[in-house]
């Protein structure tokens, strides 16, 4: 189950990337990573998840942030998909 806090953090790093982030992101940097954090509206690129975190921990240590594969409806996929 997610908290009330973290919810919030999710659903406000999605808002800032669908309003300020998507059309631009998705253009230039398919298939990488952002880590958004929402209070600040910073994002983080890289190029693996663990880069995106990390660079979003880097600065903002003790704030939570929202990771997205720009892209995708995901960020993984898990088990097989048949086409």
């Amino acid at each position: 189950m997610v908290s009330g806090d973290t919810k919030s953090v999710i659903d406000r790093a999605k808002r800032l990337y669908a309003e300020r982030l998507q059309g631009m992101l998705e253009l230039q940097h398919r298939d990488r990573f952002v880590a958004i954090e929402p209070d600040s509206g910073d994002y983080f690129l890289g190029d693996t998840f663990d880069e995106a975190v990390h660079l979003a921990r880097a600065k903002h240590p003790s704030r939570l942030s929202h990771l997205i594969r720009i892209g995708h409806r995901a960020a993984f996929q898990m088990g097989n998909v048949q086409r």
